[in-house]
């Protein structure tokens, strides 16, 4: 988690613009050491989820990062954070929050990042998000993806460029698969 960085002074909330020097949140999950962090911290504050997870509020933030990450993204840039399917697997939290914030804030980076196949091999990167899983982010929300094979930068492209760009991050055992379905789709384009 985040206190080994907050501990080495990685994370100092130095350069926030609002609550300097203070570490927000909504809620805190965690080990015992967390708990003891946080109990009676001024540099720690909890907050409503109204506020915490605002775009307007997340995108006073120069610089944002967000990184989320999803269970999979179709050749689109859609993606489904909640369901394997038409099963729910877990909430998606302040997703959408951060990356809209994200896209707002000046310099920030709206990322959603994910290995290129699950535990069992399932590819991530999909031709279509399963049946029955829901979209949590939108293709006009997902700016950039990340496998461990590289990014893909999505924001202003048509459907076969961003097939192109998510096809190159994409398991290289999965990608002629994803052409030849980018290419039944989209034609010659990809």
């Amino acid at each position: 988690g985040m206190l080994p960085l907050v501990d080495s002074g990685v994370i100092d909330n130095s350069r926030k613009i609002t609550h300097t020097g203070r570490t927000v949140t909504s809620f805190l999950l965690g080990s015992q050491n967390l708990y003891n962090y946080v109990d009676n911290n001024p540099g720690v504050e909890v907050l409503e989820c109204e506020y915490t997870n605002a775009p307007s509020v997340i995108a006073k933030c120069p610089q944002m990062h967000a990184i989320n990450s999803c269970i999979e993204v179709d050749l689109t840039g859609q993606a489904a954070s909640d369901s394997i399917g038409t099963r729910i697997f877990s909430g998606f939290g302040g997703q959408v929050d951060f990356l809209r914030g994200a896209a707002m804030s000046d310099g920030g980076k709206p990322i959603l990042a994910l290995p290129s196949r699950s535990n069992r091999g399932d590819p991530r990167i999909v031709p279509t998000l399963r049946e029955g899983a829901g979209v949590v982010s939108t293709r006009a929300t997902v700016h950039y993806v990340v496998t461990e094979y590289g990014v893909a930068f999505l924001p202003g492209k048509g459907l076969p460029a961003r097939a192109k760009e998510l096809i190159k991050i994409a398991h290289p055992d999965d990608r002629e698969a994803l052409q030849k379905k980018a290419h039944e789709r989209f034609g010659a384009k990809v």
